[in-house]
């Protein structure tokens, strides 16, 4: 017996009946209810977020961390309707790093769901400018020139399973790194940078490809014109990810992004940090002590506008890009789900026959309202919620 699920598309509002088999969708057919289409919820392909930092305390960076945690920190985004993700690890000692990706592959390796909720693992550093803004939270004790030897030794440690790489152009050997890491199948982001121009398109004649959270890791005041800002913007060679939380680029960053590169070369990430699930306090990460505020945002302890990284997570974003960017539902969930795994080289999980069958079921009111989460199901199988009793029959045909 197989199970239908009736819903609404995500992107088109057309009334569905989705039929799974074997982890995939078998069929997608027109479907009617008896009543009103608008009670049924929508149904859209699971998030994809290439860059979470880890959640309830536990960073991906942590020099002790286990497979065990690596799954403690998997597990809570189900419930946010993210069905892939990059664990990233920023920057740390060589040591630190190399427990975390070690711990990642072992954790991949015990567990099939995580294997499929882990395509790749994103480096988010140490290779990124040591200047004050720039730098953002990341410690500077270990920000280093980039080094694709050290970079090799942590890719075999990984599995081979470091996919992104966010570097800041003006680094040393910063070219020569970009050139070996794409030839070698890994995808270079610029971030974390002070770089002039020139060093923005010497790193993009070399391979790099995405711009990491453009608009944050910057000078809280830079030069009017050029700077490393425009330079990004204007590239149509990079994606731009975009961290549209509510707090860290306002509505008309977020319009003006996107209206230049277009949804189609945008990327939703909430960018959440390790404190993510934590309640507000005051939390000592390393030598620097940061604040979760009341309203969300994390912050360097002692002041209000330094950013230090997000709690909220991808469907929060979703949901605020819609609200505030003149963007439709279909193009904001395709920010977070396709566009990543289409730059990543991962496969494209979609609402048509013989696609993966992760699934997010979820009530959306429209512009201003959040994703009301029902159910998230994970190569068919449901990972967090329930599927109303309504939206399900079960079919005979097998």
């Amino acid at each position: 017996m197989s199970p239908i699920l009736h819903a609404r598309r995500y992107d088109t509002a057309e009334p569905i009946a989705i039929r799974l088999a074997d982890g995939r969708i078998d069929e997608i057919t027109p479907a009617w209810p008896d009543n009103r289409a608008d009670d049924w919820p929508f149904v859209a392909p699971g998030l994809f977020d290439l860059q979470i930092n880890g959640h309830g305390g536990t960073w991906f960076s942590n020099q002790g961390l286990t497979a065990d945690d690596v799954i403690s920190v998997l597990e809570p985004h189900f419930a946010h309707g993210v069905t892939r993700l990059c664990p990233t690890l920023i920057t740390a000692s060589t040591q630190a790093l190399a427990a975390g990706f070690a711990a990642i592959d072992e954790a991949c390796r015990q567990q099939p769901w995580v294997e499929r909720m882990v395509p790749g693992c994103h480096l988010e550093g140490p290779y990124i400018s040591d200047v004050d803004g720039p730098r953002g939270a990341h410690p500077l004790e270990h920000i280093r020139p980039a080094d694709y030897d050290e970079f090799s030794r942590l890719q075999e440690i990984a599995g081979g399973r470091i996919r992104l790489v966010t570097l800041a152009p003006e680094v040393e050997q910063a070219v020569p790194f970009i050139k070996r890491a794409v030839a070698d199948g890994v995808v270079v982001a610029i971030g974390h940078t002070a770089a002039e121009p020139d060093q923005i398109s010497a790193a993009v004649d070399a391979g790099a490809r995405l711009s990491t959270h453009l608009g944050n890791g910057a000078h809280g005041t830079i030069r009017r014109h050029p700077n490393y800002i425009w330079q990004q913007l204007a590239d149509p060679r990079l994606h731009a990810s975009l961290i549209t939380d509510g707090h860290h680029l306002p509505p008309s960053v977020i319009r003006a992004i996107l209206e230049t590169k277009t949804p189609a070369r945008s990327i939703i990430t909430c960018d959440a940090a390790g404190l993510a699930g934590c309640p507000p306090g005051v939390y000592q990460e390393g030598s620097m002590d940061v604040e979760i505020l009341e309203d969300g945002r994390i912050v360097i302890a002692g002041q209000q506008q330094l950013l230090a990284g997000s709690s909220l997570s991808t469907d929060t974003c979703v949901a605020h890009a819609i609200s505030v960017a003149d963007i439709s539902r279909g193009d904001a969930f395709d920010m977070a789900g396709a566009n990543p795994a289409r730059l990543l080289g991962f496969e494209a999980i979609e609402l048509k026959p013989g696609s993966r069958a992760d699934l997010l079921v979820f009530h959306h009111a429209g512009p201003g309202h959040p994703l009301e989460i029902v159910a998230t199901l994970a190569c068919g199988e449901i990972r967090f919620g329930a599927i109303p009793e309504q939206t399900v029959l079960v079919s005979a045909r097998d």
